[in-house]
């Protein structure tokens, strides 16, 4: 599936570059003079500009402790202390090892990107067509690092130019508005349809390892959204570029992709993340624009593994140094970081904008009066028909007949009727147990599949599920996975075509877009003149949370809509009660106590220390 092996260079002051190839047991030394005499030593550099995404300081890892927590999802675990480090806990300083690695691997990426611009013309063997797509590649990526660093920390130092001395290290902040350009004109000039070095997916064969012109232009409109939204966090009225021109372009770029590319949504919202799960790309659709890419299971000399499903997932026995037990047994060991909060859970119960009615909405059918009873078997029939729900969502845990880490022999379902609709819905795709009852008053099997046995389990802030272990060949790691991150899928660009046009026309050409999304995942369609532009926005904003929930794009949509601090803190006291947020009370309700400090990312404490022309912290820090 990889179609990127992952090349690490560090840079060495004074021209030499230490790298790792990951074919080789120890570090060799290069020097850049003697280097990029080929094509082969061209796309090795290119390689290393890559492998920033996949370390563990961004989405190898690290990111989730960054920007995983929001309003739909929550650190947490039974008796979990607070993570120590990142900002999902609430409890980050200016010394964060997560913040800090972040910064520096981001810097690491724009250096690499900026060596590889300096010394390509050097490479004679090299084909036109390909150094023109090297060097697109380089230069968008080097733009995304740029992107990542404006999202969390606003301005920031700018260079493009790589470091070639200890000396004259001493950067300033640049205005993040003249970083935007610079992001927005790279973008542009590696994708345009004709001169653009970029290849198109099709051309990439639909295989998201490589960024392709659809990638770019997702990207793009990722980038003019964040943008239009500025204001917000800066506590000023909106330019008329910010209420109109970003959302034009927005909306361009996106329909770019939606246009003559081969893009599509698979038929099942399953279907994509067993895809990613299970090592293959896009095998019932075109759906994956690009990904973060991750191989190998710890057994080689070939590092390139992730914490995707690990950190991130469905907990499971760790029966990885049992060699005997595989299969359904051994579904892949996860620790369980990562929780829905109940505000995630009520969103699928709803087919309408959320309003602040939602936090008292009655999803439990087995207990109250007659009509929270009522209330609860609609919230049920309206969950059960978006697969998204069952799949984001746990809707089981793993039991083991014999005891801790024996092998998994069954799974648990948190609600009556879950077990069935798992099965009829997974038709044979999923590891399943065979079915089982387990009546009220009777010894629980811990075998079999099984509902629970008193019809509703009042916790609904349950562990996230959406990357789940048991697609993976065996014999799995204990921590590595080969689990890819999705950094753009298709869904994605539709809903972002919809929240522009609204913003621009209203809803009347929105509705499509959106409804694209909800009839795939099963959910009633809305329709067309049923709502307002407010009342449209708020579904695009619900939409985005159903669909990309635990893909790490809430926290900066919650900023650029500039809802994250009241988002957060209406959360507090519904955590404090307990009841059906069972981790609430404990700690998890101090994450939600955010301030506007938290509309940016601190500049690390060891860059201020070395880098005498940043003289003051982000607002906060």
């Amino acid at each position: 599936m990889k179609a990127l092996k992952y090349t690490i260079f560090t840079l060495l002051f004074g021209g030499a570059l230490t790298s790792c190839n990951f074919l080789d047991k120890e570090p060799y030394q290069l020097t850049l003079s003697d280097y990029f005499n080929t094509t082969d030593e061209a796309n090795s550099f290119l390689t290393g500009i890559y492998a920033e995404l996949g370390q563990s300081t961004f989405y190898g890892a690290d990111y989730m402790y960054l920007v995983g927590g929001d309003d739909l999802s929550h650190y947490g675990g039974s008796g979990r202390a607070p993570a120590t480090k990142g900002l999902i806990c609430n409890n980050a300083t200016t010394s964060d090892a997560a913040v800090t690695g972040f910064w520096y691997t981001l810097y690491s990426g724009i250096n690499r990107a900026n060596i590889f611009l300096e010394n390509i013309d050097k490479v004679s063997d090299i084909d036109s067509g390909l150094k023109a797509q090297y060097t697109a590649e380089a230069r968008f990526l080097r733009a995304f690092y740029y992107f990542n660093l404006v999202q969390c920390w606003g301005d920031v130092p700018f260079k493009t130019e790589s470091t070639k001395d200890v000396v004259g290290l001493d950067i300033p902040r640049t205005d993040k508005q003249e970083i935007y350009d610079f992001i927005i004109k790279e973008m542009q000039e590696v994708s345009d349809e004709k001169t653009g070095g970029l290849l198109t997916a099709a051309k990439l064969n639909y295989k998201p390892g490589r960024v392709s012109k659809s990638a770019a232009w997702g990207i793009l409109a990722r980038v003019y959204l964040f943008r239009a939204g500025e204001y917000h966090r800066d506590n000023r009225a909106a330019t008329d570029a910010e209420k109109k021109d970003y959302y034009q372009a927005a909306k361009d770029y996106a329909l770019k992709v939606c246009t003559n590319q081969g893009h599509d949504l698979a038929k099942d919202y399953w279907d994509y993340f067993i895809d990613l799960c299970s090592d293959r790309y896009n095998s019932t659709a075109n759906e994956s624009i690009w990904e973060a890419e991750f191989s190998g299971n710890n057994t080689t000399d070939v590092k390139a593994e992730g914490r995707i499903g690990n950190i991130i997932g469905l907990a499971a026995p760790d029966m990885s140094s049992n060699s005997d037990i595989v299969g359904a047994a051994d579904p892949g060991y996860s620790y369980e970081f990562m929780f829905a909060t109940p505000k995630l859970y009520r969103l699928y119960c709803i087919e309408e904008p959320s309003t602040e009615r939602l936090m008292s909405l009655h999803v439990n059918w087995n207990t109250g009066d007659k009509t929270e009873k009522a209330e609860g078997e609609a919230c049920k029939t309206i969950k059960l028909k978006d697969s998204r729900f069952l799949w984001n969502i746990a809707p089981f845990v793993y039991m083991e007949k014999d005891g801790k880490n024996t092998g998994v022999t069954g799974r648990k379902f948190y609600e009556l009727g879950f077990r069935d609709a798992v099965l009829a819905h997974d038709n044979n795709r999923s590891y399943s147990y065979g079915k089982k009852d387990w009546a009220s008053g009777t010894t629980e099997p811990k075998e079999g599949d099984y509902d629970y046995n008193s019809k509703f389990t009042t916790n609904i802030a349950r562990a996230c599920s959406k990357y789940r272990r048991e697609y993976e060949a065996d014999k799995k790691d204990k921590n590595n996975t080969a689990i890819n991150f999705p950094i753009l899928r298709y869904s994605d660009v539709l809903l972002m075509v919809a929240e522009a046009e609204n913003e621009l026309n209203g809803p009347d050409a929105a509705y499509d877009y959106l409804n694209e999304v909800r009839e795939r995942a099963g959910a009633s369609t809305i329709a067309k003149g049923t709502l307002s532009k407010d009342e449209f926005r708020q579904m695009v904003k619900d939409e985005r949370g159903r669909e990309l929930c635990f893909e790490y794009t809430r926290h900066f949509d919650l900023i650029r809509w500039g809802e994250f601090v009241e988002d957060m803190n209406e959360l507090i006291d519904y955590a404090r009660a307990g009841g059906e947020w069972n981790q609430g009370p404990s700690n998890v309700y101090t994450y939600f106590q955010v301030s506007s400090t938290y509309n940016y990312f601190p500049i690390p404490d060891a860059e201020m220390a070395v880098n005498k022309a940043i003289t003051s912290n982000n607002p906060g820090w």
